[in-house]
């Protein structure tokens, strides 16, 4: 066998491989002679069919499979003893002449091909003791914990019908039935019944809720409203709609006493125990925000210390994937890059640099998981899959089958868990100090869109 390198530019490499007919034969050979003893042929006693016969058979199958794995092995021979470690899978040309093709497989001629691979660099790492990162930390004040109980209260604000002939103001709820018309035809899913809607609370179609202050029970109104850009449903985006509304129910809201009674109301012993839950939860908020805050500032050490050519095929992946998103988006939002301060070629420079840093974040991390061996356990991933199905009340056996029949999910789940695992193991060994914040500095510029 014979293995010449062609291409050496970068972190491309290409090589072309000849491999002898007679070595092909030989382990064509092999391979009749396992099958000899497995294999039932009519006229033959079992394991008696001769070596000759087989082969006017089974031959050319049995070539073609042993090429395959030849070729399989024997790329995988050239990548370890080199060190080489892929970027993407690799590009295989095999001989495209029939003739050539007939002659291989019927050991007349050698094999010759070649394989282009692209590989991942040599990744020094940084020494992470040298790191130094900041965790903003922000304490839970009564006011905090006030704010969200009136949340809480609002949320669960009561109502109460209001005089016969009111008319319908800000902050009531109104019930109503309707059916909606695009250029008078009816469209799916424009019919509602008993339907309570509560006007300001911005929960319907711009414009619905506005339009039915002054109503009163029994009156009907024609309703005329302009889907969103963005609306969900493609067919109804952007279009102007009717809907015949009648209001049949009318609520005013009622002042909620917070205290013991109202705790009680949600299932909670005492008001003091409201209080406590409220804390708790605004609590892990912040510590979640917090996390994500010092994950960022990680990653931009990361990132300052490991500059190096990333291999191509990787961020041009990354790039079709973040520009297919920002393509989306803009077509449902009906934006434009004159909109954004920018031009389709400055938005696509710019996406291509976060797409370079987020392949090089992820060799690093890769890098520094496969170098300190670590993994992320079974159980790590059936709790995850567990919290996700929690998220879907009533479909828990539909997310545990879909996750279960569906590796590619499932490495989606384990992908964020090895991320944090990693991040922990730097964040163990750099200078972490914290540092009070508010609750504002803490939420500030959370939605970056440079974070890998």
């Amino acid at each position: 066998m014979q293995v010449k390198e062609t291409v050496a530019d970068g972190l491309k490499r290409e090589f072309q491989v000849s491999v002898p007919a007679a070595d092909i034969d030989a382990k064509v050979d092999e391979r009749l002679a396992d099958l000899k003893d497995k294999v039932r042929l009519n006229g033959f006693r079992p394991g008696k069919v001769p070596t000759a016969h087989l082969k006017r058979v089974y031959g050319r199958s049995v070539a073609a499979e042993t090429i395959d794995k030849l070729v399989r092995d024997t790329n995988d021979g050239i990548f370890s003893e080199r060190g080489f470690r892929l970027a993407t899978e690799p590009k295989i040309t095999m001989p495209q002449d029939q003739k050539e093709i007939e002659d291989i497989l019927e050991g007349k001629s050698d094999l010759t091909y070649t394989v282009a691979i692209e590989v991942v660099p040599t990744i020094e790492l940084a020494d992470f003791k040298s790191f130094s990162v900041e965790k903003p930390v922000v304490e839970v004040g009564e006011s905090d914990v006030d704010e969200a109980i009136k949340r809480i209260a609002e949320a669960n604000r009561s109502y109460a019908d209001k005089a016969e002939g009111a008319k319908a103001e800000t902050g009531d709820r109104v019930t109503v039935s309707f059916k909606g018309t695009i250029d008078g035809v009816a469209f799916d899913g424009g019919t509602g019944e008993d339907i309570p809607v509560v006007i300001g609370s911005a929960s319907f179609i711009p414009g619905f809720e506005d339009q039915l202050v002054g109503i009163a029970v029994g009156e009907t109104r024609t309703i005329q409203v302009t889907f969103p850009t963005n609306y969900a449903s493609e067919t109804l985006a952007g279009k102007p709609a009717e809907f015949e509304t009648t209001a049949t129910k009318l609520e005013a809201p009622q002042e909620t006493t917070i205290d013991d009674e109202f705790a009680k109301t949600l299932g909670m012993e005492s008001l003091d125990k409201l209080k406590e839950a409220a804390k708790g939860r605004l609590a892990a908020e912040y510590a979640g925000a917090s996390r994500l805050k010092l994950k960022r500032q990680l990653l931009d050490r990361l990132d300052e210390a490991h500059k190096f050519d990333a291999p191509p095929s990787l961020i041009e992946q990354e790039f079709e994937v973040m520009w297919r998103s920002i393509n989306a988006e803009m077509q449902s939002t009906g934006k434009t890059f004159a909109d954004e301060n920018t031009t389709e070629d400055a938005a696509k420079e710019e996406y291509r640099k976060i797409a370079d840093r987020r392949v090089r974040l992820g060799l690093v991390l890769s890098e520094i998981g496969e170098k300190n061996k670590i993994q992320v356990t079974d159980d790590e991933v059936s709790r995850a899959v567990i919290e996700r199905a929690r998220q879907m009340p009533g479909r828990e056996k539909e997310v545990w089958d879909f996750y279960r029949s569906n590796p590619e999910a499932l490495a989606q789940l384990r992908a964020p868990i090895y991320e944090d695992k990693v991040v922990d193991f730097i964040l163990e060994l750099a200078n972490v100090t914290e540092k009070p914040v508010t609750r504002e500095e803490l939420y500030k510029d959370e939605d970056d869109k440079t974070a890998a």
